[in-house]
């Protein structure tokens, strides 16, 4: 095992929306996964598109007052282990917020984005604007929900939205390059101060509970480990404790 998991939106027919079942099943996987071990999370899609949202048929369909696409983003953006979002195509309505809620994202040359809420009569869930203005700013946020802009791939790396862009048929390679690095960082370390980043993004720090995880982290052998490839001037290898 290489303490990586992946997961593969696969419906391109559909450009890979999502009906309030499936944005259910991924949240239980990810769930599921929550004490797996995993030091990295690979989330990419098939076929032309990353993500297109909610189905249209499902946001026609619901009042959409419990919002499952909130509890999925909401999920990803506190799984444990870091997240890359592989952009393999498009982002489109809340696909541009599972993007989001990824802690990294690579993406293809001549990909866009856009959310059209607001071409759509639909006031969008604050916790995805939220998730917006704290990876993008606040007037990214507004050209992307007020104004309903289509962002092109160099407006995507240019604002922020994504860490690498890349030819297609570099995608793949890029992210678990990525992947990799982070599951070969001490993985104690960086799923702490993953909590602390998303704690503090969101004004809900638990001061006492951060200090714990700085403490551990001194006590840990990864850290005695860390000082001695540090000291010996190789490669380190973390067990995560």
């Amino acid at each position: 095992m290489d303490g990586i998991g992946r997961i593969t939106l696969a419906r391109p027919e559909t450009h890979n929306a999502l009906d309030q079942d499936a944005m259910r099943a991924l949240t239980t996987t990810l769930n599921t996964w929550q004490n797996s071990g995993l030091r990295a999370l690979i989330l990419t899609g098939e076929g032309k598109s990353f993500c297109a949202g909610a189905s249209l048929g499902d946001v026609a369909g619901s009042d959409w007052a419990e919002n499952p696409l909130t509890t999925l983003c909401d999920t990803l953006e506190t799984f444990p282990a870091p997240t890359v979002a592989a952009l393999n195509g498009g982002v489109y309505g809340g696909g541009v917020e599972i993007a989001l809620a990824c802690d990294f994202r690579i993406g293809v040359r001549g990909m866009k984005a856009f959310v059209p809420p607001a071409k759509l009569g639909i006031h969008y869930e604050p916790a995805g604007i939220r998730r917006a203005m704290d990876r993008l700013g606040a007037q990214v946020t507004r050209r992307m929900f007020l104004l309903a802009d289509t962002f092109s791939d160099e407006d995507l790396a240019r604002v922020g939205f994504l860490d690498d862009l890349v030819a297609g048929e570099e995608l793949g390679g890029a992210a678990e390059t990525l992947a990799t690095r982070i599951a070969g960082l001490a993985p104690l370390a960086v799923q702490g101060m993953k909590r602390t980043i998303v704690e503090l993004s969101r004004g809900t720090l638990d001061e006492a509970a951060a200090r714990e995880r700085v403490v551990a982290c001194f006590a840990s052998e990864d850290h005695q480990e860390g000082l001695a490839a540090f000291r010996e001037k190789r490669e380190a290898v973390f067990k995560g404790g």
